[in-house]
């Protein structure tokens, strides 16, 4: 293939479909399931929080280990493999240590791949493409996330009221085939520097030899992440705000119906912009992109802040704010890996976009428990107001911060 959309891509994106369908197939119904458990908010933001950490503890570490073999493939692959199989063993054992140590092997398995893989995928285009790769590669990503409610969806429609057991052991079937599907792809491996794991401090020393441009960049992300809460929370909230049954267009659908639906349109509204996103932000700064992406989020917390007061609020505004929110996803997620990408060396990618993503996952282990505890105590409004602000002030430190497009080196 020509130009940017080069095997690689592909089969990488591919992958990714394949497992974000079997992860998504149970993201919707997880919180509800851990509240049939009998879990409350608070442990429910512990446990998400917990699992992020885990990401965010060794993304930076595998990495950088990545960086030092000069390879990334052997990553990427456990990592996957990882995640398919943690997920059917979750409703195993509904006791607490267990589903925050299987949510944490899911997370285990984002944290080996994910600085590998974004660095692959850094590495098949120029500067001046990379919105395009990381677009598509999120778009592609995302579709898997519609495909996964989708067939949640289907299950439910089938089976209303029924436990959800049998959803977690259909996601294991896309999960192995992604795994499956990497074993056709092959990369040139770098001279390696060392063979040798890092220490687990060194998952942040890339912090010392980064560049201002970097730095600068990466503390307003963690700034925004501290306050951007798990999206469980946002499920919660409106499977809270929907009655028991909801009429729509003269039929009535349960609650965990809807909330999933409401989950497969804030994807499709992801996947299709994720794409021109980064193709707006290769042909224009990043920067726009991301603004446009946070004054959405701010929009969506705002106004999910609001509907939380309300007593008998409005439905209508609930598919509105989910489709602001898919905007915010698309304007963000891949543009922020791309224009990292293009701040660090040739050789340190993975390292840069590990510390980054680790950093991130740490800070949504914060928001995630305050999210929680805020929540149970003062009520969702205070959960959802304040990151609506944050991001206010995000887009103004980014705004005066002036960070540049790319670095010479990348």
């Amino acid at each position: 293939m020509r130009g940017w959309l080069t095997k690689t891509v592909l089969i990488l994106s591919l992958v990714s479909l394949l497992n974000d369908a079997a992860s998504e197939l149970l993201f919707p119904v997880l919180p509800l399931w851990m509240k049939q458990a009998g879990y409350g908010l608070l442990w429910i933001g512990i446990a998400e929080g917990i699992a992020e950490a885990v990401a965010g503890l060794t993304k930076g570490w595998f990495g950088q280990w990545s960086d030092r073999r000069g390879e990334r493939l052997p990553f990427v692959r456990l990592g996957y493999l990882l995640s398919a199989l943690s997920k059917p063993l979750l409703p195993l054992i509904s006791a607490a240590p267990w589903v925050v140590f299987m949510r944490s092997t899911d997370r285990l398995g984002k944290g080996l791949r994910s600085g590998a893989r974004d660095a692959l995928l850094a590495q098949q285009a120029t500067p001046e493409e990379r919105g395009r790769v990381f677009g598509f590669h999120r778009s592609m990503d995302t579709l898997g996330a519609v495909i996964g409610p989708l067939l949640a969806l289907w299950w439910l429609w089938l089976h209303p009221g029924e436990a959800y057991t049998t959803l977690f052991m259909l996601a294991l079937i896309p999960g192995l085939l992604s795994v499956l599907l990497l074993l056709f792809l092959r990369e040139k491996k770098t001279e390696a520097i060392s063979t040798k794991p890092p220490s687990l401090l060194a998952a942040f020393s890339y912090w010392k030899q980064a560049g201002a441009d970097y730095k600068k960049l990466t503390t307003w992300l963690v700034f925004f992440a501290l306050f951007n809460s798990s999206d469980m929370f946002l499920l919660l909230l409106a499977h809270e705000v929907l009655p028991d049954q909801v009429n729509v267009m003269g039929h009535l659908f349960a609650a965990d119906f809807c909330v999933v639906g409401l989950y497969i349109f804030y994807n499709l509204v992801y996947s299709l912009m994720a794409y021109p996103a980064g193709w707006l932000s290769d042909r224009f700064h990043p920067r726009f992109m991301l603004y446009l992406g946070l004054c959405s989020f701010a929009l969506t917390y705002a106004g999910m802040g609001w509907l939380s007061t309300l007593h008998n609020a409005p439905l209508v505004w609930l598919p509105i704010l989910f489709l602001i929110y898919g905007f915010y996803t698309a304007c963000t997620d891949g543009v922020s890996k791309a224009w990292t990408s293009t701040l660090c060396g040739k050789n340190e990618k993975a390292s840069a976009l590990g510390l980054q993503a680790g950093l991130n996952s740490l800070a949504l282990l914060v928001a995630s428990t305050a999210a929680g505890i805020i929540w149970s105590q003062a009520g969702a409004a205070f959960v959802f107001w304040p990151a609506a602000v944050a991001a206010l002030l995000c887009i103004s430190g980014l705004h005066f911060s002036r960070i540049r497009h790319s670095a010479s080196k990348s």
